[in-house]
């Protein structure tokens, strides 16, 4: 039961929902857990297997009458992150990106807190950051403590 607010998910509209799912579990460690479609369109919602105690979906919305238009919404610098283990996993996407040509910006190793980045353009054109060493989870913990669930 929610006994306190949570912010729990960040909506974007896609011209090709099926391009932008596969593109997103890709690329990203995002699964998709539901898919609708009504009178207005289609919706997916895709989320971290592992974060189960906080869930946090990114939902794709298709409406029928923009179909195949692509509006993109996180561009030049607005973006989702996604914090990887290893500087390795960063290179590694940048490499598949370049490969599939959605590369949006080079590998570079940057000033704290922001770590060694690169990031991709989504088939709508919405750019998702791939990040090493900047800390967003562990900034977290260092403000707000561990998690009650993850306590003995």
């Amino acid at each position: 039961m929610l006994s306190t607010a949570r912010w729990t998910h960040v909506a974007l509209p896609v011209a090709d929902l099926d391009a932008s799912l596969a593109w997103y579990e890709r690329y990203t460690p995002l699964r998709t857990i539901d898919r609708r479609s009504d009178e207005v369109g289609q919706s997916a919602w895709l989320a971290h297997p592992e974060a189960t105690d906080r869930p946090f979906v990114l939902v794709l919305v298709s409406f029928d009458d923009r179909r195949g238009v692509r509006q993109p919404q996180l561009t030049p610098f607005a973006h989702l992150g996604v914090e990887l283990p290893t500087k390795e996993e960063v290179d590694a996407v940048a490499e598949r990106a370049r490969a599939e040509g959605c590369l949006a910006w080079e590998p570079v190793q940057l000033p704290p807190p922001v770590g060694y980045v690169c990031a991709a353009s989504d088939p709508d054109g919405n750019v998702v950051e791939f990040s090493f060493d900047q800390g967003v989870a562990a900034k977290v913990l260092e403000v707000f403590g561990e998690p009650e669930s993850a306590r003995p």
